[in-house]
C-alpha cells in the first residue's frame, strides 16, 4: 500500500520527506520548551534518555577512536609494496588507479600540492591517471592553470589529463555533476581509446585539498584484489583537516581535532561507515550505475546509498586505515574565516536532503535483507535528523522543565534532574579528553618555534566547545533543514582558500 502510494505521487511524497528532517529536529528541540508546562515528567524522561544516549556515543567515541588511532599508525609504517608484491606476484602492478580532481577556482598552489603528494605515491605512478575537471565557466584562468600543471607534472603520471565541465541544463552546479563529468572522460580516455580492462581500474574522487598518505593507493590496489566482490566496494581513508591546522583561527582548530579524531574512529564502524569527501571505488561499478547523480550537492552518500540499492544491499565502504590530509577552512580575517566555516558546514548539513531519496529507495526497494536495510538506513538518518538537535539536547533542555513549571521544581524528578543529566554530561566529557589526545599526537608539528605557553593554550581551546558547538555545529544543520524544509535549497560554494 505505502509503496503504489509512493509510485502514484513522486512529486508529493518527494515535498513531504523534504519536510520530515526539519519537522523532526525542530519538534525535538521545542518540545522542552512547551513540554515543560503541560508534560513537564515526559520531558524530563526525554532529557534524561538524551543524556544517557549521549553518553553511550561518547564512550563508544572514546575506545574506537583510540583502536583506530592505533590501526592508523600502524598501517602507516607498513611496507605495503613488500607485501603487495609477494601476495600478488603476477597482478599487482596491473591495476590502474584513475583519480578524478574537481575544481573551480581553486588557487593554482593548492593543486600544485596535491599533484605532488600524488607524485610521492609507492605504487608505479605510470599506473595513476589523474584527470583534472575543471568549470567551464571559469574561463580563461582553468586553461592557463591546465597548461601550467600539465607543464609541471604531465610527464610523472601514467596520464595527466584536463578537461573542462560545461554547464548543463538539469544538472545542479558542484562537486557531483562535475566529477560525474570527468569520470565519464577518463573512461573514454583510458578504456575506450586505450584499452585497459575496465575490471582492472579503480576511480577515486579526490578534492583539490586533499592529500593521499605516500602508501594509499598500494594499499588500495593490495585491498582490491583480495576482496572477492571488488566491484561491491568504496575504499576511504581518515580525513583529517591538518594541511593548515596551524594557520586557521582557535575555534576552526578545535573543530579540525573534532572532525580529524571523529573520521578516525568512524572507520571502526562499518555500520555506520559511509564514504565522504575523498574516496575510492572500482570504474566498473560506476559505470554500471550510471556514475554520480548530476542533480544533487552533496555526493558521496548519494553514490553510496545508489550503489547499495542498486547492488540489493550487497554493497559496504571498506575502511583503509590511511590519514588522507585536508584542508580547514581558512581565510585572511577572522570574520570572512568563521563566514567560511559556517558556509562549509551548512553544505555537510545538507547532506540531509538525500535523506528522501534515501528513504523512498528503503521502501520501494526488494531484493533486500529488511533489517540490513534497516540499520543501514536508520543511522544515517540518526545522524542526519539529530546533527542540529544535539547541543540543544545536552546544554538547555536539562534546566527547562525546573525553571519553566515551579511546580515541577517541587518534586524529586525535578529536584534531581539537573544534577543527574549533569553527572551523566560530566562522563561523557572522557570523549573530549580522548579527542586532545589522539589529535595532539597526530597533528604535524608546529612549523615555527612554538611559545611555552601554547602548550597551555591548545588544551584551554577546547573549553570554547560548547559555544563553537552552538555556531558551527546546531545553526548550520538548523539552518539546512529548515531551508530543505520550506524548499529553499542552497547553491554550492567552494570553500574559500588561502
Amino acid at each position: 500500500m505505502i509503496k503504489r502510494y509512493f509510485r502514484r505521487h513522486p512529486i508529493r511524497t518527494q515535498r513531504a520527506l523534504e519536510i520530515l528532517p526539519g519537522f523532526v529536529s525542530w519538534s525535538l528541540i521545542l518540545f522542552p520548551v512547551w513540554g515543560s508546562f503541560v508534560v513537564p515528567t515526559l520531558v524530563a524522561y526525554y532529557v534524561i534518555t538524551f543524556a544517557v544516549y549521549w553518553l553511550y556515543r561518547s564512550i563508544n567515541i572514546a575506545i574506537l577512536s583510540i583502536v583506530a588511532n592505533f590501526r592508523i599508525r600502524a598501517s602507516s609504517r607498513y611496507n605495503w609494496v613488500a607485501d603487495i608484491k609477494k601476495s600478488f606476484p603476477e597482478r599487482w602492478d596491473k591495476i590502474h588507479h584513475i583519480i578524478i580532481i574537481p575544481t573551480y577556482q581553486e588557487p593554482v598552489s593548492t593543486l600544485q600540492r596535491t599533484l605532488h603528494a600524488l607524485s610521492q605515491q609507492t605504487y608505479p605512478l605510470k599506473n595513476i591517471h589523474i584527470m583534472l575537471s575543471f568549470e567551464e565557466r571559469e574561463g580563461s584562468a582553468a586553461r592557463e592553470k591546465a597548461v601550467q600543471l600539465k607543464k609541471e607534472f604531465g610527464k610523472i603520471f601514467g596520464d595527466l589529463w584536463t578537461t573542462e565541465h560545461p554547464d548543463i541544463e538539469g544538472e545542479v552546479k558542484g562537486k557531483s555533476s562535475n566529477t560525474s563529468w570527468g569520470a565519464k572522460r577518463a573512461k573514454e580516455l583510458l578504456i575506450d581509446k586505450k584499452g585497459i580492462p575496465i575490471e582492472d581500474v579503480t576511480i577515486s574522487s579526490e578534492d583539490a585539498d586533499a592529500l593521499f598518505h605516500h602508501s594509499y593507493f598500494t594499499n588500495l590496489t593490495y585491498d582490491f584484489l583480495g576482496t572477492k566482490k571488488p566491484f561491491n566496494k568504496i575504499w576511504q581513508g581518515g580525513i583529517v583537516f591538518y594541511n593548515n591546522i596551524w594557520k586557521v583561527h582557535a575555534p576552526i582548530r578545535v573543530l579540525s581535532a573534532v572532525f580529524s579524531v571523529t573520521q578516525m574512529y568512524i572507520l571502526m564502524r562499518k555500520d555506520r561507515l559511509v564514504n565522504f569527501s575523498t574516496y575510492s571505488t572500482s570504474l566498473k561499478h560506476v559505470h554500471d550505475i550510471g556514475y554520480w547523480d548530476t542533480d544533487v550537492i552533496p555526493e558521496d552518500y548519494r553514490l553510496f546509498f545508489k550503489s547499495y540499492f542498486a547492488k540489493k544491499g550487497d554493497f559496504e565502504v571498506e575502511p583503509i586505515f590511511l590519514p588522507v590530509y585536508a584542508d580547514a577552512a581558512e581565510a585572511k580575517s577572522f570574520i570572512p574565516a568563521m563566514k567560511n566555516q559556517y558556509q562549509q558546514l551548512q553544505r555537510w548539513a545538507w547532506g540531509v536532503s538525500d535523506d528522501a531519496y534515501i528513504i523512498r529507495q528503503y521502501i520501494l526497494s526488494d531484493g533486500i535483507p529488511f533489517w540490513d536495510k534497516t540499520v543501514r538506513v536508520f543511522k544515517t538518518i540518526e545522524d542526519h535528523f539529530l546533527w542540529p538537535v544535539n547541543w540543544f539536547a545536552i546544554t538547555t533542555s536539562a534546566i527547562l522543565p525546573p525553571l519553566l513549571n515551579p511546580e515541577f521544581s517541587r518534586t524529586i524528578l525535578g529536584k534531581t534532574l539537573p544534577q543527574v543529566t549533569s553527572f551523566l554530561l560530566t562522563l561523557s566529557l572522557l570523549s573530549m579528553f580522548v579527542i586532545f589526545v589522539i589529535d595532539a599526537v597526530n597533528r604535524p608539528p608546529r612549523p615555527n618555534r612554538r611559545n611555552p605557553l601554547s602548550y597551555i593554550f591548545q588544551p584551554l581551546e577546547f573549553l570554547m566547545l560548547p559555544i563553537i558547538g552552538f555556531f558551527f555545529s546546531a545553526l548550520p544543520g538548523l539552518d539546512a533543514h529548515t531551508r530543505l524544509m520550506l524548499g529553499k535549497y542552497i547553491e554550492y560554494r567552494v570553500t574559500e582558500k588561502v
